[in-house]
């Protein structure tokens, strides 16, 4: 029988937040692939776990997936973690989870600490629904389109940041964002942990005079629906009725439903999308 592929959720801090069923399956699994064995080392010996232990992490997550598979399929369980939190949220675990399936292996999420989510409840922001960014992309290119797709997202935003890209990024949200609410979450579950609730722009002036340190999640207010209504609704009236109608009809919709949908674009009554295309 082949074995079965446990996601084990670690402590993002405390090391009081890992679960007992993670700890058993931690002792009990054949191998452990760990993001980093210095790291994960320290949680092992902390709570005096011996299994042993072998590398995954994103410079050899291809070749070191095909291995572990085949460990899988071998008969053995292997315990998954990642430096902190969940597997597979931001990390390469999601390839390794792929190609188990494909495999046709069990796997099961043993879940825990996870910084998003931690983050998103201590914000003080609606938490009904959410964008998780991750890291944004190093690649300007990347970057920037992201960052332009945030701009009508209603949703909650969470993003994560090292210390040294901190003040980068909030000068690049606020400049593609404008002034929103922000809620800065620093060292999450550890001693020196702290919530900041801020706008885009006091948050760029707080850092000018405190050097960030340590891991940052930042959850940012989403753009407000009735703002964005109004928006579009400025945007759409500066453009002609007939071109408004030739994006819908370019669809494939019917004349009719696309008159319908203009007139709820620009807030107006159908009778008049309809006299302005007769004149």
């Amino acid at each position: 029988m082949p074995g079965i592929l446990y996601l084990c959720a670690t402590p993002i801090g405390n090391l009081e937040d890992i679960t007992l069923r993670v700890l058993s399956t931690l002792k009990e699994a054949d191998i452990i692939a760990a993001e980093d064995t210095r790291n994960t080392i320290k949680l092992l010996n902390h709570f005096n776990i011996k299994t042993p232990m072998t590398s995954y992490h994103e410079y050899n997550k291809y070749d070191k997936a095909e291995y572990l598979v085949n460990k899988l399929l071998d008969g053995e369980n292997i315990a998954l973690v990642t430096d902190a939190g969940t597997p597979g949220i931001s990390d390469p675990g999601e390839e390794i989870v792929k190609k188990a399936y494909q495999a046709g292996i069990q796997v099961t999420s043993l879940p825990g600490a996870c910084a998003c989510v931690t983050a998103l409840t201590l914000s003080g922001l609606s938490t009904r629904r959410f964008a998780f960014e991750a890291f944004l992309p190093s690649d300007k290119k990347e970057r920037k389109t992201i960052l332009n797709s945030l701009k009508e997202e209603t949703r909650t935003i969470i993003i994560y940041e090292a210390p040294h890209h901190l003040k980068n990024t909030l000068n690049e949200l606020y400049q593609a964002l404008s002034d929103r609410k922000i809620t800065i979450c620093h060292e999450l579950t550890k001693l020196h942990e702290t919530v900041h609730l801020h706008t885009l722009s006091s948050a760029i002036e707080y850092y000018m005079q405190n050097q960030p340190k340590g891991e940052y999640v930042l959850v940012i207010e989403g753009c407000k629906i009735k703002e964005l209504e109004t928006k579009k609704q400025e945007e759409y009236k500066n453009m002609d009725i007939t071109e408004h109608m030739d994006i819908y009809l370019s669809e494939g919709m019917s004349k009719k439903e696309a008159m319908k949908k203009v007139a709820s674009d620009r807030g107006i009554p159908k009778r008049e999308v309809y006299n302005s295309l007769l004149k």
